[in-house]
């Protein structure tokens, strides 16, 4: 005869606390009401934005014209202020990626405890000050100084159609070059901020084991901090863009109205998606004309939207550089 089988001991029951219900009950309506509020907003640009569409005259997405005086006889066109828009956030990023890298790597890498914290802390604060700060700063102080560089690089480098001439002059310092300067110094706290934290969750056992073998700190930097957080530096840069493309009050204050489109050259003036709705919120008259100005901020949300969701994703591939 077979044994007996012993008797299983009951397993103990999980005690699910009320607290733990409550946060999780808070937790998960908090996430679906930020994406819901995000589809509602996407929804009221849509729908306040196809009768307009539908009554544009001209193509919308390739047309330079930008006339809604009329609401029987539409054109507005996005080309120009497609262009403005990221042609100052590109030069933008392009000064700010590498002095942000190169910050976050000092603060890391290199500079003691001692000052690594309230230098962090001075990059921070440049996200605190406001953009019509930073727009007044760019029109009286940085364009001036500009003018001898940007007459220089018109001059010398003008075969080169980024350098060529714009719509408006060289040395006027109400152009993109300007923009895009003063929308480097204002993106620098995020692209610092997120690679600073990637960079710093470099395993320390990668670190203290090129040190044995005897890297030099530029090595260490090169063969396991870079590697290891390249795809955070990317993230945080698109995180960057995104603010870039967004700014309204600067870029309001710094570009000036012309009359001709863009030359597509560094040296333009005119007017980003932002700043267009900025400058006409003063004149909107009728629901057509509303709805105009809202088809170009449809335009921006989505360009704004994707940038932010690639940025989320390179973000998250972080860390699964090999080293």
């Amino acid at each position: 005869m077979s044994a007996p089988e012993a008797p299983v001991a009951d397993e103990p029951k999980k005690v699910v606390r009320i607290g733990d219900r409550v946060f999780q009950s808070l937790a998960t309506g908090s996430g679906v009401f930020v994406v819901a509020l995000i589809a509602a907003i996407g929804i009221f640009l849509l729908v306040r934005a196809v009768p307009s569409l539908q009554a544009d005259q001209v193509n919308f997405l390739f047309s330079r014209v930008w006339n809604t005086s009329d609401p029987e006889n539409l054109q507005f066109g996005i080309a120009d202020l497609a262009w403005v828009t990221v042609a100052s956030s590109l030069v933008a990023l392009v000064l700010a990626m590498p002095v942000a890298c190169g910050i976050a790597l000092f603060l890391t890498q290199y500079a003691p405890r001692s000052l690594a914290r309230p230098f962090a802390y001075v990059v921070d604060l440049l996200a605190a000050v406001p953009s019509v700060i930073y727009g007044l700063w760019g029109v009286l102080v940085l364009g001036p100084v500009l003018k001898p560089l940007a007459t220089w690089l018109n001059t010398h480098l003008g075969w080169v159609p980024v350098f060529a001439d714009g719509n408006a002059p060289a040395n006027s310092g109400a152009n993109v070059f300007t923009a895009g300067i003063v929308l480097a110094v204002m993106i620098l706290p995020t692209i610092t901020g997120v690679s600073r934290e990637v960079f710093q969750r470099t395993p320390n056992a990668h670190v203290e084991g090129a040190l044995a073998l005897g890297a030099t700190r530029w090595e260490v930097v090169r063969t396991t901090v870079w590697p290891f957080g390249r795809n955070g530096f990317i993230g945080g840069s698109m995180l960057g863009l995104g603010r870039a493309l967004g700014e309204t009050v600067a870029l309001t204050v710094i570009l000036s109205s012309v009359n001709s489109g863009p030359s597509y050259s560094i040296f333009d003036a005119g007017a980003t998606f932002a700043s267009k709705i900025a400058l006409g919120s003063g004149e909107f008259n009728n629901n057509m004309q509303v709805g105009a100005y809202i088809s170009a901020g449809l335009v921006l949300f989505i360009i704004t939207f994707a940038v932010n969701a690639l940025a989320r994703w390179i973000e998250s591939a972080s860390g699964k550089g090999k080293a």
